[in-house]
């Protein structure tokens, strides 16, 4: 499974490719998936949900906000809280968690990950301890942003095959060397890098 943000047919669509024309059908997955990666990757995040809930286990060090209600764990992107499960300890010795509150408040109903768990007027152990999350991590739902950006990269790719060293042109304009970042990509991923990224 390549979870990519974007269909094929609206590639597709936005290249004038019919489709019954198979014979770019690997060209065009290829540049899809490729645009799909780059995004996770100028991000920091992925944007695609676990289809069933895994296990990551974080070290508390450097994971901790100190706010007024309680101490706030940040995770990776949790898109549902079907199968959530928090637990503190060792690797040997799993306790379950009760009393921790998800924030931001209401995030997967603004179609927005949760980020963080907040430990209700308390801490989540000590410095050297760990806490094992079990859920579906991911987002939601694709940003629209995010597809629109995956379609506009997987075309860029695309059509690199005709611009060879990164030189494109026509007999009107001349020969141009293209940029290394599309402006309109970045635009629509840059509120979406998390921080220490991009």
């Amino acid at each position: 499974m390549a979870n990519e943000y974007a269909e094929e047919a609206t590639l597709r669509e936005m290249l004038a490719i019919e489709e019954d024309d198979t014979t770019r059908t690997n060209l065009l997955q290829r540049a899809l998936t490729s645009a799909s990666r780059s995004v996770d990757l100028t991000t920091g995040r992925r944007f695609w949900l676990d289809p069933v809930p895994v296990a990551r286990t974080y070290r508390l060090r450097g994971r901790i906000a100190c706010e007024l209600d309680g101490d706030v764990l940040l995770v990776d992107d949790l898109g549902s809280t079907t199968g959530l499960i928090v637990e503190t300890g060792t690797p040997d010795n799993w306790s379950a968690v009760t009393g921790y509150e998800t924030v931001p408040d209401n995030a997967l109903l603004d179609g927005r990950p949760i980020t963080g768990l907040l430990r209700v007027g308390g801490s989540w152990g000590y410095e050297r301890g760990r806490v094992r999350v079990t859920g579906r991590f991911g987002w939601p739902a694709v940003p629209d942003d995010i597809a629109q950006a995956t379609l506009l990269q997987a075309a860029r790719l695309y059509k690199r095959k005709d611009s060879p060293e990164g030189v494109t042109g026509s007999a009107e304009w001349g020969v141009v060397r293209l940029s290394r970042r599309d402006p309109d990509v970045w635009n629509l991923l840059e509120q979406y890098v998390l921080p220490g990224f991009g």
